[in-house]
């Protein structure tokens, strides 16, 4: 005889709730009904009358054992709330640095004009209406979905999840008060940095959700195009116009595709969701090879600025480092190009099968020199059209973007060199967390949101608000958000730093995590989203826990450890020097390890060592690894260097023994 319980989401709020014995919601999980055989087909009927009704959204029916649990997966959903509790947030702020200043208006970035202003206003104001018409029941649930994921609302696990565009990850202070506004007044008090760039906050209500769209325009911040089958947000270098080895500024070209693919009506609902990402530096800190567009400036011989074009990259079930399309498209022609690129994906790419509607499998299936033959033969109709942009509409936006103008700063080197010497914890903050910047004097500083009993890119309101200020203070009132997950203050006085360090360490964000070990990638994972087979959130905290000492982490060096809940890899675990999966095995959570992935340059996909283990064998296996590495690596031998000199079989025997 078999035994379910049934369960749902409230429409308006998002939040769990089961059928009782009594056919009528709880949120409480220990009230919910378990119906056998006799009583399922009355309580169906209840459940069909509910979601006509609009009072519920989402319900199925959860098998229940002989014993009457309800699987791991929904003893999680039922906590209505993570495992891991994200940062505390408070309104009373005694770390924010002495005369930080609002800064409305931040130089060397986009700033919207009126259009742009009218833009966000029109759509916030079109989604409240559809909403209106939602709860209404005017539309149905079917008809209502695409309309809430054109404007970045999910309805996860426990709550709507609202994903918020960060453009290129950049961002102002005023803008980062303001999320910190919306995650104060609309959430729990905290948001989650992507490896989008975006900022995604977890605990929505339906029927509030234009109002925060109303509250991001205000401030220039908008939705739209965070989700659905469409040119996703622009992704780029974190250090773009401050990093020391790049070719030109990338956020121009990042913002010029951003307006050519915002609302783009040939490309509004492609085969799947679609991926560009670039970068100007001789490193790559944007991941291009696992993007479905990658793209790398680059100059000619004759020294005209161009792209070198890639295609095909991703993750997730079928992962694939992205092919070479193109040596050099000239600037002047790279939207016709990608318009080129997109037409022959959405003509072509498959609509049958979502697990084979990237754009990586039509590649595969036409062959690379195939599909760069389609996308020529299309170019030849769309190059030196009004497709490419003009020059002044190049310059107009170029300008936004124009050099910092930087004062000339004293050297700092001795006294760098003596804060070092008089404050271990400086001196490793300095050595993960400074990077170079492009003018002397100046540097670029990352403020790490790893840190013990922290999920991996959350921070609370307030953190965001000291960031903000720090920003202004040390920096020039801009901030950039990185797809590790951290956030990096740009332009800031080599001088300053140990200034900036005192007041980042009060706020609990100078842990010197970048790059190491404990600077783990990690998506929310079972704890928040419904697609997930694992936690991801909880292993990061074990793992972290497993290394405590930082200067055990500085030993072990840079170290990229990444953790997915699911196939989707949204953790990018197969480009992670030390890759873990989550996978239901028997209901149960369990880890699948792969090793030897990089998103640099040098883009590879981890290899898997073997079986599976269960969460709490994960950490020991870890440790073992890094142990391996330790004992066999060559002088200042980075892992991915070292596993392929010596190849998996030392680590697995490690792990699993000789067998």
């Amino acid at each position: 005889m078999s035994v379910v319980t049934f369960t749902a989401n409230r429409l308006e709020s998002g939040s769990v709730v089961w059928l009782t014995h009594d056919l009528s919601w709880t949120e409480d999980v220990r009230l919910a009904g378990k119906f056998d055989d006799e009583a399922i087909i009355a309580a169906r009927d209840i459940v069909n009358t509910a979601e006509q009704s609009d009072e519920i959204v989402a319900a199925y029916e959860v098998a229940v054992d002989t014993g009457g649990e309800a699987s791991a997966r929904e003893m999680i959903r039922a906590a209505q709330g993570p495992s891991i509790l994200p940062p505390t947030d408070s309104r009373v702020n005694e770390v924010l640095p002495p005369g930080a200043r609002a800064m409305l208006t931040v130089p060397s970035i986009y700033h919207y004009d009126s259009f742009d202003r009218q833009f966000v206003a029109m759509r916030a104001a079109q989604f409240r209406d559809q909403v209106e018409r939602r709860l209404r029941g005017d539309l149905t649930e079917d008809e209502f979905k695409p309309l809430r994921l054109q404007n970045g609302l999910y309805l996860q696990l426990h709550a709507y999840m609202l994903r918020v565009a960060i453009p290129y990850g950049v961002l102002s202070s005023h803008q980062m008060r303001g999320l910190a506004g919306i995650a104060r007044d609309f959430d729990r008090g905290f948001g989650h940095f992507t490896t989008r760039q975006n900022i995604q906050f977890n605990w929505i209500k339906l029927v509030e959700a234009p109002d925060i769209l109303d509250r991001l325009a205000s401030f220039d911040m908008h939705a739209i195009q965070t989700s659905g089958n469409c040119i996703r947000n622009v992704t780029s270098d974190p250090l773009a116009g401050a990093a020391h080895d790049e070719v030109q500024d990338p956020r121009i070209w990042a913002e010029i595709i951003r307006q050519w693919s915002t609302l783009h009506p040939e490309f509004a609902f492609l085969p799947r969701k679609f991926k560009i990402a670039i970068s100007a530096g001789a490193e790559d800190r944007a991941a291009t090879a696992f993007h479905d567009i990658g793209l790398r400036l680059a100059l000619s011989r004759n020294g005209e600025t161009g792209f070198r074009v890639f295609v095909g990259g991703g993750q997730g079930r079928t992962p694939r480092v992205a092919r070479k399309l193109a040596h050099f498209i000239p600037a002047r022609h790279l939207l016709s190009y990608l318009e080129s690129i997109m037409r022959v994906y959405n003509a072509a790419g498959r609509r049958d099968n979502i697990y084979k509607a990237r754009i990586k499998i039509l590649v595969d299936d036409m062959g690379i020199e195939s599909f760069g033959e389609a996308v020529n033969n299309e170019w030849q109709g769309t190059k030196d059209t009004t497709i490419d942009l003009p020059l002044s509409e190049y310059r107009r936006i170029a300008g936004y973007f124009a050099p910092v103008d930087l004062p000339a700063a004293a050297s700092a080197r001795a006294a760098l060199a003596r804060a070092a010497r008089d404050n271990l914890a400086f001196a490793r903050w300095y050595r993960s967390n400074v990077m170079p910047h492009h003018t002397q004097g100046y540097a670029n500083v990352s403020l790490s949101l790893k840190s013990a009993g922290r999920p991996p890119g959350d921070a609370a309101a307030s953190e965001m608000e000291v960031m903000a200020s720090l920003a202004e203070t040390y920096g020039r009132g801009e901030l950039r958000v990185t797809y590790t997950q951290n956030i990096i203050i740009p332009h800031v006085r080599r001088d300053q730093l140990t200034a900036l360090f005192e007041d980042a360490l009060k706020a609990g964000l100078a842990g010197a995590e970048e790059g190491l070990i404990s600077d783990m990638i990690a998506c929310p994972g079972l704890d928040y989203c419904n697609l997930a087979n694992a936690r991801s959130l909880p292993l990061a905290e074990k793992i972290f826990q497993r290394f405590p000492d930082p200067d055990r982490r500085a030993e072990i060096g840079k170290l990229r450890l990444n953790i997915s809940g699911c196939i989707n890899a949204c953790g990018h675990h197969h480009a992670a020097d030390i890759g873990i999966l989550g996978v239901n095995k028997k209901g149960v959570e369990h880890y699948q390890i792969s090793l030897g992935g990089r998103a640099d340059e040098a883009a590879a996909i981890g290899r898997i060592i073997g079986p599976s283990f269960a969460e709490d064998e994960v950490p020991a296996v870890i440790e073992e690894i890094v142990n391996v590495y330790l004992a066999g690596r060559e002088r200042d031998e980075r892992f991915a260097d070292h596993l392929l000199r010596v190849g998996l079989t030392p680590f697995k025997q490690a792990v699993y023994g000789d067998d």
